[in-house]
């Protein structure tokens, strides 16, 4: 296999337990007990510990290896899907979460993703550079899809009399696990040059930093924003709101993730012809407005029909967005430019989930979303703002 094979395989693994652990987690904890504060405090600690691995890949992450780097990951990972099984107490599990960067976002972008898209670029041209961010992210997607429908497996469990509740979540968290350590075998098969430890550190030229500076600061507005809108508090709020278990949110965003997948070729092909940031916000925008309008949905099919609208849309900007920090970067600095990028991303993540949980459970429910869009909608006005005449490379002729 090829070394972009390889990642692309290493990817719709990793997504596809991202998927089931995102969709099951909220659910999981109600369970056992867990209020929508604790929830939101247990995956506030899983992005803090994915946002400090992202903070050592990016200064360290060269210097030690690729390929050791996300070894050591996908270990950790797998240790906290099982941590998750002998925690009852509030505080243990976010240090569970936070050791092995459990995901509640439901979509992968932890500290693996900052070394996968730095090696990315070396296997493309500036040509084909975007639509190969393009399919990477259609099989996380994919992977994202098919991990939401794995979070029905408790229900499916419980339904057969295979076994009861407890062990049924118990099995599942077990199968995450076991899919987080899957991608070992294709980092074990990556081409040594590519995954090499490097021994000098990267210095930014002046230029690099300046567009890093504030691309990174509108970055953490659209996450922090995310934040208030991740998998496990909106299958909470499917959950509380309409009174739908597992069986029915697990399948809901199977079919979102399938629409994300969809997305992002056709934002190569829209980007190809308006440009990768006026791909970015005028498919960014509409997809907020659509969330606040679930918000308040008279009805789960109702709810359920506008959020797969969103969906179609608000992964548009991921691959373009990817495409274009590489691209405005020298190729020695992609994968500090990509871990900076992700760092500030995770870093706004960690925060929001916590206060968006607080909110739900002292005041509403469908506030986390209201808060979330429209701040997402201020990012997308500020970033064509500051970079629509940025060009890539592709862009300047």
């Amino acid at each position: 296999m090829t070394d972009r094979a390889l990642l692309y395989a290493s990817a719709f693994v990793r997504a596809l337990a991202t998927g089931l652990i995102g969709v099951l987690l909220g659910v999981y904890l109600a369970t056992r007990g867990a209020d929508a504060t604790t929830i939101g405090l247990i995956v506030s600690a899983g992005l803090a510990g994915a946002a400090t691995a992202s903070l050592i890949v990016t200064w360290l992450g060269e210097r030690i290896g690729a390929r050791s780097t996300l070894l050591t990951l996908a270990l950790l990972t797998a240790l906290g899907g099982v941590g998750l099984l002998f925690v009852a107490q509030p505080w243990l599990g976010a240090i569970v979460a936070f050791l092995g960067m459990v995901n509640g976002m439901g979509r992968d972008r932890g500290a693996a993703l900052i070394l996968e898209q730095a090696l990315l670029p070396a296997t493309a041209t500036d040509a084909t550079r975007t639509l190969v961010f393009a399919q990477y992210n259609v099989l996380q997607d994919l992977g994202h899809a098919f991990g939401g429908l794995l979070a029905g497996l408790p229900a499916l469990l419980v339904a057969s009399r295979i076994a009861a509740e407890p062990q049924a979540f118990n099995a599942t968290l077990l199968l995450y696990a076991a899919l987080c350590l899957l991608p070992i075998a294709a980092y074990l098969l990556l081409t040594p040059a590519l995954a090499a430890p490097k021994s000098e550190r990267v210095r930014l030229a002046p230029a690099s930093r300046r567009i890093l500076w504030r691309i990174s600061s509108l970055f953490a507005l659209d996450s922090l924003a995310g934040g208030f809108l991740t998998t496990a508090l909106l299958s909470y709020f499917f959950h509380e709101r309409f009174g739908v278990g597992v069986a029915v949110i697990g399948p809901l965003f199977f079919a979102a993730r399938l629409a994300n997948a969809l997305s992002h070729l056709a934002a190569a092909w829209l980007a190809r012809r308006i440009g990768l940031v006026n791909t970015m916000v005028l498919t960014h925008i509409p997809s907020s407005l659509l969330l606040i309008s679930v918000a308040y949905a008279p009805s789960f099919p109702v709810a359920a029909g506008l959020f797969l609208l969103r969906e179609s849309l608000v992964e548009m900007d991921v691959p373009t967005r990817q495409s274009y920090v590489m691209a405005v970067v020298r190729p020695e600095e992609r994968t500090l430019a990509s871990g900076v990028t992700h760092l500030v991303r995770m870093g706004a993540w960690a925060v929001a989930p916590a206060f968006a949980g607080l909110l739900m459970n002292s005041s509403s429910l469908m506030l986390p979303l209201v808060i979330g869009a429209a701040m997402k909608i201020g990012y997308d006005l500020l970033l064509w703002r500051a970079f629509r005449h940025v060009k890539p490379p592709e862009e300047r002729a």
